[in-house]
C-alpha cells in the first residue's frame, strides 16, 4: 500500500457463541462492497483469524476486512449513498457487531 492512504478496518471480535461465514464475506459481501464503492476503493483485503501470538491460543478476531482509499473524504463520499445496504448485510455473515477503525498508512 502507498504511504498516506487511508485504511478502513472492520474487526470482528471472537466472542462466546459468535459465528462468522468467511465464504459469504469473501465471495458475496466484499465483492458487493467493492462494486458499490466503485473507483473510490483502491484495494481491499480480508484476513481470517487463526490464533493469538502464543502457541495454541485463541484469536482475538474471527476476521478482519480492510478497505483502502486515497483520503478520508473519498471514503465518506463512497460510503454515504450505500451505508444502509452495506451495514444491513452484516447479519448475513455474522452475529457480532464489528469494530471499525480508520487509519493512515505510514509505511
Amino acid at each position: 500500500m502507498k504511504k498516506g492512504m487511508i485504511k478502513l478496518s472492520a474487526l470482528y471480535p471472537k466472542q462466546e457463541d459468535s459465528n462468522f461465514d468467511i465464504d459469504y464475506y469473501c465471495h458475496i459481501h466484499t465483492p458487493m462492497v467493492a462494486k458499490l464503492l466503485g473507483s473510490f476503493l483502491k484495494h481491499s483485503a480480508v484476513e481470517q483469524g487463526l490464533s493469538g501470538f502464543e502457541k495454541n491460543s485463541q484469536s482475538t478476531f474471527m476476521a478482519c476486512g480492510h478497505l483502502y482509499f486515497d483520503s478520508v473524504d473519498d471514503m465518506h463520499k463512497a460510503f454515504e449513498p450505500h451505508l444502509d445496504e452495506i451495514m444491513g448485510d452484516i447479519k448475513n455473515y455474522t452475529n457480532v457487531q464489528p469494530y471499525f477503525q480508520i487509519s493512515e498508512v505510514k509505511i
